[in-house]
């Protein structure tokens, strides 16, 4: 588990986390999203134990994070963005080397456990600075697993794999995160939608949202938006509908295809499908709209911030 309390840290005089507070807790795979420059990866690194923070705490897993930060690094499993690889070793060597500054039990069977896990296990013997960008991304999963973590922090752990490699680390994170926490941080915003339980968005170093996906599409949307689609044009019954109690809105998209909108908690599907229905038209198709992910997080970091290094 992992406890946030009014976190930050300064470089200088520029503040790139600015007293955030969040948890995550076991079983639960939480979405770090934000902007470059936001201070997701500065976060990551204060948890880590990779930077000390300016103020506030954290604890990983009931330790905290600056007094007892090597019972913190026992319990964390670290993916940076940029993995640190010795590319004239061979895989089973770099996982038997960094088991040692573990001081793993039975670090063998741990090591091919691990490379099996990823994928890799008919690869131990083969050299990291042979491995393609996507095969090294699977090496620093693998030291990151290695010591079965209590708590999984990936910086962008999908960054410079193929679609198939993609799809099974995604899955991968999946099964990981049914026993531990994951802290995911990401730039591809379906990625979050598919494998993420909640989402935290962060920018100019404060937190502005945290929920669930399906919570954020409601809470920014406002509003329930319903297509609907017809055979033929649907100008009158657009004007129809309008006249609807509760409807807020009637768009017209194109021929036979309408937009409405009512608030939320009253759902009005029923009487426009009926009213449709009435006025002799073919009732092809009805759903929600939703906000995508990628809307959301536009509507909420649509400040301009410059890129700088988090």
């Amino acid at each position: 588990m992992i406890r946030v309390t009014e976190l930050s840290k300064y470089f200088g005089a520029r503040l790139a986390v600015d007293t955030i507070s969040f948890e995550a807790r076991q079983g639960e795979i939480l979405g770090f999203l934000g902007p470059n420059g936001a201070g997701k990866t500065t976060t990551m690194r204060m948890l880590t134990g990779y930077l000390p923070p300016s103020g506030g705490s954290a604890t990983i897993a009931g330790f905290e994070i600056v007094k007892e930060s090597l019972e913190v690094r026992k319990r964390v499993g670290y993916l940076p963005e940029t993995v640190p690889l010795y590319t004239d070793m061979t895989i089973f060597d770099y996982l038997k080397f960094m088991a040692d500054l573990r001081h793993l039990p039975n670090a063998e069977d741990a090591i091919l456990a691990t490379l099996e896990m990823v994928g890799m296990l008919d690869r131990a013997e083969g050299y990291i600075g042979n491995l393609s960008k996507g095969m090294r991304q699977r090496v620093g999963l693998a030291q990151a697993l290695l010591h079965q973590p209590e708590v999984l922090i990936l910086d962008e752990p999908t960054i410079g794999l193929d679609p198939a490699q993609i799809i099974e680390v995604r899955k991968l994170i999946r099964e990981i995160g049914k026993e531990r926490t994951v802290l995911l941080s990401t730039h591809i915003l379906s990625e979050a939608q598919q494998i993420c339980d909640r989402i935290l968005i962060i920018n100019k170093g404060k937190i502005v949202a945290e929920d669930t996906p399906e919570n954020l599409q409601a809470r920014l949307t406002g509003a329930e938006r319903v297509q609907l689609r017809v055979r033929g044009e649907a100008d009158e019954l657009a004007s129809k509908i309008s006249k609807l109690k509760g409807i807020q809105e009637v768009k017209t998209r194109s021929e036979g295809l309408l937009e409405f909108q009512f608030a939320p908690g009253k759902d009005l599907r029923p009487e426009v499908a009926r009213l449709a229905v009435s006025e002799k038209f073919d009732l092809l198709e009805m759903r929600p709209i939703n906000l995508s992910l990628e809307e959301i997080f536009l509507e909420l970091t649509r400040e301009e911030f410059p890129a700088e290094a988090e």
